[in-house]
Parts: C-alpha cells; sequence; structure tokens
C-alpha cells in the first residue's frame, strides 16, 4: 500500500489569477476565500509574460504582493512555473519552439502550449524561468506547493514532427537498439524494403503514402513520451534544488493517454488532475443516450477512475486541481450542473482518497478564450452556486475530520491500466472500435456497479493483498507479469488480445497469450473483429449465468484439456475459460455480461459484491462509508442506524451524500 493511500487531512483549495484582476480587490478575494473555507491558492501557471515582459527583465512586484496579500490570510500558495504558455518575445527570438504537426507545418503562436518538448532553445528556456521563480519564492512562508507547468499534452501537444524530434528519436532508437541490424529485425523492415543501413536515415513516421511502420509507429509514441518525462524531471529538480521539503505536483487530465503518466509522477510528490465531469461525458467515447441520461451529472463512474487511477501514481494523496464549478467553454454541448453536483464531486473525490479539492476558478474571466467557463463567483463578483456548495463541503469536512475515521481507502480490487497499449490499439486496432479506454472503463464501471473500491495500477505494481484483479486487453505483456498474475493468490481476469503482440509489435513466436500460456495453456489461433451491429451470443449455463453478449471481436482459441470451458458462442468456440484461478474472455462482453462474470468470479474470490444501481455508488475510505446519488430521486440507505451518519441521513436527497460510521471495512 503506498504513502498515497493512507490517510491525510482533507481540504479545498481554489486557481486564482490575480494578474486578471484590479490589486484593490486581491485583499477581499483572499479574506472571502479563507471565510469559505478554502486554505490553498494556486497561482502563476500561466504568467510568464507578467513576471518576464522582456528579455532577462522580471518585474516580481505584482507577485511578490499576492503572495504577501494570500499568505496573510493564513492561506497556502500553490506556485507553479509558466511554460505552459511562453511568450511572444521567446517565440519570435527562438521560432524552433514552435512545436511541427503531422502536416509538417508549425503550431502558431496565439494559445497556449504552443512548444515543443524537443527544442534545445524551449528547454534552456524553460530552465531560465523555472530557476527565476523557484529562486524567488522556493523559501517563501506562504508559498507551501508547488506545481509544474500544466496539463502536459493538452491540445494534442504531446508529438511534435520538428527537425529536433526527428534527432533526438535518432538518438533515442540508437540508445534503445544499439546498432542498426537489431532494429531491422526488431521493427521487421525487410517488410516492403524499408530496411535502414543507419540511424540517421530514420525519419518520423508522417505523410507515408499508406500506414506508416506500425513498430516505426510505436517506438515514436514511446520516445514522445520519454521527451515529456525528461522536461518534466528538468523542472522538478530546479524547484527542489531551491525549494526543498515542499510537495511539487503537475495536474495531470481526464483519460488522457498520450504519454507515460506513471513515468512523469515517479518523479512527482502529487499527481493531480483537472476534473470536468460534464465536458468529459459530452467529450468521450459515450452514445448520445448515455451523453443524454447523465447530462447534468457526468457518468457515476467516470471521476471515480481518474480518481483511483491518480491515487495509484501519486506518493502523497493525489489532488483535484481543478474542479469543475459550472459550465465549461469547450465542450460541443455545456450544460450546467444540477444544484448538490459540485459538493457531490468534491465529497466524491474525498471518499476516493484525494487530499485537496480545488476549484476551477475563484471568478469567471469576462474576457478572452476562456469567459464562457463559471467560477465560484460570477465576473461581476457575486457567489454562483458553486460557492454555497463549497462552503457546505468545507464545514462538513471539519464535521468528518472530527471523528477520526477518515483514513486510508484499501481496496481488495485492483485493475491494471497500461498507457502502451492505448497506443498499440490505436496504431494496429484490426477493428475500428477496439478503443482500449472504453474496454478498461467498462471493467472499471462494472467493478463500481457491484460495490467495490477499486485500485487502478501500472503492470509492475505489486499485486499482494488482492482478492480480484481485472486485467483489460493488454498486448504487450511484462516480462514476469503473467507469473505474478498466477502466484498472487488472486483471481484473475484477463480480457481479449492479452499477450497478442511482442514489445516490438510482432505476433509471438508461439502465437497469442504470448507469454500467458506458461501459466494459462492455451492458444489463439485466428482472431476476428465484428462490426458495431454485430452481437455474438455465449452460453454462460456453466456458470449460471444468461447468455452473454459478445462484442466487437473474437479469439478463437484452442484450449489444453486441464483448461475448463465456462462458455461458449454458438459456433462452439470457447468465449470464456477458467485455469485455476486466472479467467480469460475470448471477447468484450456487454455491460450487463461484463458486470455477471465480474460478480460471479469476485464472489469465488470471498468477496461480496452488491448490485448497485446505476445512480447510486458506494465508496469507503478508513471506517466511513460515503454514498452517493447521481439520481433525480431520493435514494434510501437500509440496514444503518441513525445514530452512524456523519454527514446527511438515510434517505439521501438527489443529487446528495450521506457519509456513515462503519467500524471495519466490509470488503
Amino acid at each position: 500500500m503506498n504513502q498515497a493511500q493512507t490517510g491525510a487531512p482533507m481540504r479545498l483549495g481554489v486557481c486564482y489569477y490575480p494578474e486578471h484582476w484590479p490589486e484593490s480587490m486581491w485583499a477581499d478575494d483572499a479574506a472571502r476565500m479563507k471565510a469559505l473555507g478554502i486554505t490553498q491558492v494556486r497561482i502563476a501557471e500561466f504568467a510568464w509574460s507578467r513576471i518576464e515582459p522582456q528579455p532577462g527583465q522580471y518585474d516580481w512586484g505584482w507577485l511578490d504582493r499576492a503572495v504577501k496579500v494570500l499568505g496573510d490570510a493564513g492561506l497556502q500558495v500553490v506556485m507553479c512555473t509558466p511554460t505552459a504558455t511562453p511568450p511572444k518575445w521567446l517565440i519570435d527570438q527562438h521560432p524552433d519552439i514552435l512545436a511541427v504537426g503531422a502536416d509538417g507545418r508549425p503550431r502558431r503562436f496565439g494559445s497556449r502550449r504552443h512548444y515543443d518538448f524537443s527544442s534545445p532553445s524551449w528547454f534552456e528556456a524553460s530552465q531560465g524561468i523555472c530557476t527565476a521563480v523557484a529562486q524567488r519564492y522556493g523559501q517563501h512562508p506562504a508559498v507551501a506547493f508547488w506545481q509544474v507547468d500544466n496539463e502536459y499534452g493538452c491540445h494534442h501537444t504531446v508529438v511534435s514532427y520538428s527537425p529536433a524530434a526527428a534527432q533526438r528519436f535518432r538518438l533515442w532508437l540508437q540508445a534503445r537498439y544499439g546498432d542498426i541490424a537489431t532494429l531491422n529485425e526488431a521493427w521487421g523492415t525487410v517488410f516492403w524494403s524499408m530496411e535502414y543501413r543507419s540511424f540517421a536515415e530514420i525519419d518520423p513516421p508522417i505523410e507515408t503514402v499508406t500506414e506508416a511502420h506500425p513498430s516505426h509507429r510505436l517506438d515514436y509514441r514511446r520516445f514522445a513520451s520519454d521527451e515529456l518525462v525528461r522536461y518534466n524531471r528538468m523542472q522538478v529538480d530546479i524547484v527542489r534544488a531551491h525549494s526543498p521539503g515542499r510537495p511539487v505536483a503537475h495536474n495531470f487530465m481526464q483519460m488522457f493517454n498520450e504519454f507515460d503518466h506513471y513515468k512523469v509522477a515517479a518523479d512527482l510528490d502529487v499527481a493531480s488532475w483537472d476534473s470536468y465531469p460534464l465536458g468529459a461525458l459530452e467529450e468521450m467515447w459515450f452514445a448520445p443516450q448515455i451523453k443524454a441520461r447523465w447530462l447534468r451529472t457526468g457518468h457515476p463512474d467516470f471521476a471515480a477512475f481518474n480518481h483511483d487511477l491518480y491515487r495509484g501514481m501519486s506518493r502523497l494523496p493525489f489532488w483535484v486541481m481543478e474542479q469543475q464549478p459550472g459550465p465549461v467553454n469547450w465542450a460541443p454541448w455545456n450544460p450546467a450542473p444540477l444544484p448538490g453536483m459540485v459538493r457531490l464531486w468534491s465529497w466524491e473525490a474525498l471518499a476516493h482518497g484525494a487530499g485537496c479539492v480545488s476549484y476551477f476558478r475563484w471568478r469567471q474571466a469576462p474576457f478572452a478564450q476562456e469567459q464562457m467557463h463559471a467560477g465560484l463567483h460570477t465576473p461581476d463578483n457575486q457567489p454562483d452556486l458553486a460557492a454555497h456548495e463549497a462552503e457546505q463541503t468545507a464545514a462538513e469536512i471539519a464535521v468528518v475530520q472530527a471523528t477520526g475515521l477518515d483514513g486510508a481507502v484499501r481496496p481488495r480490487v485492483a485493475l491494471l491500466f497500461d498507457y502502451e497499449a492505448k497506443w498499440l490499439f490505436e496504431i494496429h486496432p484490426q477493428g475500428a472500435d477496439f478503443h482500449y479506454p472504453r474496454f478498461a472503463f467498462g471493467y472499471y464501471s462494472a467493478l463500481r456497479s457491484l460495490g467495490f473500491d477499486v485500485d487502478i495500477i501500472p503492470t509492475d505494481a505489486p499485486l499482494d493483498g488482492y482478492s480480484l484483479i481485472v486485467v483489460p486487453p493488454l498486448p504487450v505483456l511484462p516480462q514476469g507479469l503473467a507469473q505474478r498474475l498466477a502466484h498472487s493468490g488472486a483471481h484473475v481476469v484477463i480480457g481479449p488480445r492479452t499477450g497478442s503482440k511482442t514489445v516490438n509489435v510482432q505476433i509471438p513466436q508461439h502465437l497469442p497469450p504470448g507469454p500467458l500460456a506458461e501459466v494459462m495453456p492455451l492458444r489463439v489461433w485466428r482472431v476476428e473483429s465484428l462490426r458495431p451491429n454485430v452481437t455474438e451470443v455465449v452460453d454462460a449455463s456453466a456458470l449460471n449465468l444468461p447468455q452473454l453478449n459478445a462484442l466487437h471481436w473474437r479469439d478463437l482459441i484452442e484450449a489444453d484439456a486441464a483448461v475448463e470451458i465456462l462458455g461458449r458462442y454458438a459456433d462452439g468456440h470457447p468465449a470464456l475459460l477458467r485455469h485455476g484461478k486466472l479467467h480469460y474472455c475470448a471477447s468484450i462482453f456487454d455491460e450487463a455480461g461484463t458486470r455477471d462474470v465480474l460478480a460471479h468470479i469476485a464472489q469465488s474470490a470471498g468477496l461480496a459484491p452488491q448490485r448497485l444501481t446505476d445512480t447510486i455508488r458506494i465508496s469507503q475510505r478508513g471506517g466511513l462509508v460515503y454514498v452517493f446519488n447521481y439520481d433525480t430521486a431520493a435514494y434510501d440507505i437500509q440496514g444503518v442506524d441513525a445514530a452512524a451518519f456523519v454527514v446527511g441521513a438515510a434517505t439521501v436527497a438527489p443529487q446528495g451524500v450521506a457519509i456513515y460510521r462503519q467500524a471495519a471495512p466490509s470488503q
């Protein structure tokens, strides 16, 4: 169990932009933050042009005064490095800072995140501004935390195809493969006469006549991710050198999978993320009827998935650095949350182990790109609905913490999540709708609908202490993982296409499931992808389950006699198999089928699945149980004494929260 899952104080924060408002407003803002129950304030992540208005000429006065005002009010400052928005003068000096798109054209100045992780000019400029800010505020008594940069990769900015990136990619390949003959063998470049004579001949995998080589493409994604890791580490090292002892965070994004977050988080103290449940619902894969169903609440499992993901990679308790307080401005449609939802989202994060929930933003801006993005206050400085909900949450936090029961989140269920799996299936989908994040989320949502708290973990995480481990489709099995799963003592559920590729994107020598066959003797001899309007029926009567509906994919399997067939397609091919405590799914089952299968296996694992409605979710942290009602009707909690409730009561209002004492974990 990592430190992120131990108990920690709960608190609320806010994102604030003193440079956007007259200085005469600052003291009143700070006083009202404190009165509202805010204790933590993030500033300056976009303020480079005000900090350094001319090359080498710093204007610290305004920021010094802002930090003092906040500190004098008893607020802790999260100071940011302002590298997400390079100023115009810097771009004019070094146009090579701009990233290059897949169309070969440089991005332009005029918004944000207009930089290339591989640009030497950018790396040097970032070192300069980070050092200046860290030296200035590293020992300031009001500065308690740091944030480096802002939302790495937002607006599709992880990958650049610039000359600098191409040069660094060749060096990355040389370090990975050693010599060009090894690369040619690993990639299989004999196909289509693509053999290289030297690393210098290799370009980024774009603008080819038809699809570029999949091994080439996956390595470029790995390289781009590693460039981001290198850049983040540089910033963290600078901050730590000048501000030792103060936790360093970065604010990741919701279900954003374009770089390896585990590697970035390894250099941080706090993995935080920006939670916009309504905007995400509009932008993600959900069907129109699902978007309509959860229009003003967000999907009940979406924010929770991200909470559990970032909890698992954070050394200290994770944060929500930006919590949606009202309508946003960037989705195709931007509905307003129902009354109560901002409070519900806040408590949901805390129930999943968050140390801080920070609202974006203190006051809605009346100008520029985000002027339609709500804040805790309207542009005319009046409290919006979310301000009152934040104030209520702050008062309830004090009550909950007074119980002394707000300890750790300790799930007995884990879900493995892998960033490279997403990249590989995107590069080599074989079926247009084989969507890794969607499938991983589907397993997670089924587990949450059964009442389980879930750890989301990387493939190299310790597996001890879990009763059930779920592995969404994992094409490349890291060395030793199959053996670790088999010897974990847990019941394990494994998705289709697991072990289907080598690390170099080749079919394994003895066919899929590759290394998994060492502990589960199967041979996947053929596969097929299914159109969205095709459903294959699976007979699961061996599990006393109704028929299962298989979608998207089929692995056609030959199994050793020791492997038990628990479900078959209508044509007799195995669809669900078991060997000891290992279970292999040869397809993606629909929502009901996934829930049925996981409930059956969970019960075999000694767990007690509950059948929650789609509007109710429960979580446990320490000795407290949290109940969240996403419905428009009230919900009655059964079997809990009225005296046990710390927040709310047995009847949970629509969009309401109830918290009650429970002496020991029930799972």
